[in-house]
């Protein structure tokens, strides 16, 4: 890799992994900062459910020119800095959040969810060509660990909103105390990750524009295509979890407030044990009968969680939804990787796909909820992990 090829000594390396890794677990507590407190903003706010519908959107909107932002930024600024910068980003949008949401302008609380989007849109690519890059330079699989750090971020996230909300904390204080934290940890960090960009060490150096031109090449493979597929189903399933989960649990199924947030903790708490103890699961089956086995476990979830009436039954259904969208994203980061030349290209690919789903997916899920409601519109999600069960074949080994 240039400016990175001189051989990184296992401390260094380790340096490196864990800086990444805490890197994942900020954007999973970032991405989960508002989830368990939509109830509260919607009240703070007296909005509907559109509403909030169409401010999920401002972060989808932000998110997607943080996507194409990302590479440039990469390589203008180099790994270190461009990955500090986007968490930085993150603080400030999540800062500026708690602010507006206290001044009660939809205009600036949007501007705020997009500011916010911008930064996690653009962290989540960086983070996952970084994390690429150490599991070449260490030489075994340390994708599925990284994004369980994510999970373990978003269960951390989701802990803190349940106890805000069980203990009357207006979400405006704890978005502010949020973005001061990660700013911290992000800065502390840093200085682990080494400078540089991530290129591979054979061949002649490439300018931006022949970056630019693999990148825009590699959305016409259709193998990253197929894993595309996979992302749009199991990121649908797990971005929906994050921004409609508890707003159905309260609404639909009856439960409090407080209550309701827990529900999404167990959800990223299963989530993060199935990545975590994965390994060996996916050692023994390979990518491609782990997809599939841990896709049919979610939808089978989603149908309980949907038509379940009684905690008896949604509770195992969230814990089955949870399972079902865990392996997808990091095994499809591995799959990327590995179906051609230029993995950093390939693997910003399907991350963008991946992302736009996470993000685009739930203000959709928010407006066919207004016809249908949330479980209603839910059946959506259930479709495109269907979907994905049956494209899990493009994760398997090159030929």
């Amino acid at each position: 890799m240039t400016q990175t090829s001189t051989a990184l000594d296992r401390a260094a390396l380790a340096r490196w992994r864990n800086a990444i890794i805490a890197a994942f677990g900020l954007g999973g507590i970032s991405i989960s900062a508002w989830g368990p407190r939509l109830p509260a903003v919607t009240s703070e706010l007296g909005v509907n459910t559109g509403t909030i519908g169409l401010l999920l959107a401002c972060v989808t909107v932000g998110s997607i020119a943080g996507l194409l932002a990302a590479t440039p930024l990469l390589h203008w600024l180099g790994s270190r800095r461009s990955v500090t910068g986007a968490l930085l980003v993150v603080a400030a949008g999540i800062a500026l959040m708690g602010g507006t949401l206290a001044t009660g302008l939809l205009p600036l609380v949007a501007g705020a969810f997009a500011l916010t989007g911008f930064g996690i849109g653009s962290l989540d690519v960086l983070i996952n060509v970084e994390g690429s890059a150490v599991e070449r330079t260490a030489g075994r699989t340390l994708m599925p660990l990284m994004h369980a750090a994510w999970s373990v971020g978003a269960a951390v996230g989701s802990g803190i909103g349940a106890v805000c909300a069980a203990a009357g904390v207006a979400p405006s204080v704890q978005f502010i105390g949020e973005a001061g934290a990660i700013a911290i940890v992000a800065l502390a960090a840093s200085a682990s990750i080494p400078s540089g960009t991530r290129e591979e060490d054979h061949g002649p150096a490439m300018s931006r524009a022949d970056h630019l031109r693999h990148w825009l090449r590699a959305w016409t493979d259709w193998r990253l295509l197929l894993i595309g597929v996979v992302m749009l189903g199991v990121e649908l399933g797990e971005g929906s979890a994050n921004n409609w989960l508890t707003l159905s649990a309260q609404n639909d199924h009856g439960d409090t407030a407080a209550g309701a947030a827990l529900f999404f903790t167990v959800f990223a708490t299963g989530e993060a044990l199935a990545r975590i103890f994965g390994g060996p699961v996916v050692d023994r089956l390979g990518r491609v009968r782990t997809i599939r086995v841990t896709t049919a476990l979610g939808i089978l979830g989603l149908a309980l969680f949907i038509l379940g009436g009684s905690a008896w039954l949604t509770l195992p259904g969230v814990v089955l939804w949870a399972v079902g969208v865990s392996m997808g994203f990091p095994l499809g980061m591995s799959a990327a990787a590995e179906s051609g030349p230029n993995p950093a290209a390939r693997v910003s690919v399907v991350a963008s796909i991946g992302y736009l789903a996470n993000l685009a997916g739930p203000p959709a899920i928010g407006l066919l909820a207004e016809s249908t409601g949330l479980l209603g519109a839910f059946w959506l999600i259930v479709a495109l992990m269907a979907a994905a069960l049956v494209s899990a074949g493009s994760l398997g080994a090159r030929r």
